[in-house]
């Protein structure tokens, strides 16, 4: 395995739009969403280990999860999980670790990954990363996996490449917001368009030479604590300063300034399971479309719905089409498909009606 190789696992999030499974004790990252038998977290961290020293993978996360890592990710030590203690967006967090390995290994390249995507494929994964890690290994570039889009999606970014780049890697022309549906119809037409999946490589002088320019303020408040950083001192010196932090994501931070930022268009599948809708069409489905986690069904003119429940409980659906229907103890979700991007909302009313013990 290469000792230069370096992984920053994300795995911060809240994951909402998965509520009830998904709370913010306990957010998606950590369980079993597929029924596979190992949480996205797990999954994640095996799939990067196999090129990927053990020890070289850090997990970025919020410091109320630290003892949900620990218990998930056992070959993981304390000092490879790097504690946000306030929710400032992605910059701060992937500044202020690369800070980190660049003290342990200025030769390092990295890859900035979430913790929570579903890749089935994993040796096209490896390959395309190690594909982009040789790239920034030889150049200052900054490198992004897109993902062939397969239709207009309005819930990505879009990544725009240059017409007539490279074969595998393409001169990124510009970041695009989340287009409206005719906007995202128009980017499939023209071909040089891919989703942005939120998967980066890049040397680590090259992201810390980037803040650096970019980002001179923020470079500066992080670089002050370098002697602290993997001693007993960084815990108080990032407690104290990581709170004063723009809040601000990597995309606007330096992506969208960068003049040198290559895409490699995947050659795996993927797919972000970002809601409920994303899951189900993961998931293997009976004959009429029902597809089922964990519980134990008895359909009755039940189809194309999402039912996820305890393990083993029985659960019986009579005359319901296209709905998401979660059971988790204190709360029974039972919710139109067709309005799962709603779901944030709910759990809003949820929180002022019944208290944020639910969410």
């Amino acid at each position: 395995m290469n000792k230069n190789y370096y992984a920053i696992l994300m795995a911060g999030g809240v994951g909402s739009r998965f509520w009830p499974v998904s709370t913010s004790s306990n957010p998606k990252q950590f369980h079993d969403m597929l029924g596979a038998g190992k949480t996205l977290i797990q999954k994640t961290f095996d799939r990067l280990n196999r090129f990927i020293p053990t020890e070289n993978i850090l997990i970025l996360t919020n410091e109320r999860y630290n003892d949900l890592v620990l218990e998930q990710l056992p070959k993981v030590k304390q000092e490879q999980v790097v504690l946000e203690p306030a929710m400032r967006n992605t910059a701060p967090c992937i500044l202020y670790a690369s800070l980190k390995i660049q003290k342990m290994n200025p030769n390092a390249v990295m890859i900035v990954a979430p913790s929570d995507h579903w890749i089935e494929d994993e040796q096209s994964f490896e390959d395309n990363v190690t594909a982009c890690f040789d790239k920034c290994g030889k150049e200052e570039v900054l490198c992004t996996l897109g993902i062939q889009p397969t239709f207009p999606n309005t819930g990505f970014g879009y990544i725009e490449f240059e017409k007539g780049s490279d074969k595998n890697l393409k001169k990124v022309s510009q970041f695009r917001e989340k287009p409206d549906y005719e906007t995202a119809k128009e980017f499939l037409a023209q071909g040089n368009f891919l989703w942005n999946a939120g998967i980066f490589m890049w040397g680590v002088n090259t992201i810390v030479n980037a803040f650096k320019n970019y980002q001179p303020k923020q470079y500066e408040l992080f670089e002050r604590g370098v002697s602290c950083y993997n001693t007993v001192e960084e815990q108080a010196f990032i407690q104290e300063n990581y709170p004063k932090a723009d809040n601000i994501s990597i995309d606007y931070a330096i992506l969208e300034k960068s003049k040198a930022i290559f895409t490699l268009p995947a050659t795996f599948d993927w797919n972000d399971l970002g809601t409920w809708g994303a899951l189900y069409e993961k998931l293997n489905k009976d004959e009429d479309e029902n597809a089922v986690v964990n519980g134990k069904v008895l359909l009755e003119d039940a189809k194309g719905n999402m039912i996820r429940s305890p393990k083993g409980k029985i659960v019986v659906v009579d005359g319901l089409k296209d709905y998401i229907i979660v059971d988790k103890e204190e709360v029974l979700l039972i919710y139109p498909k067709s309005k799962q991007q709603n779901i944030k909302e709910v759990l809003n009313q949820v929180k002022e009606r019944f208290g944020d013990e639910y969410a």
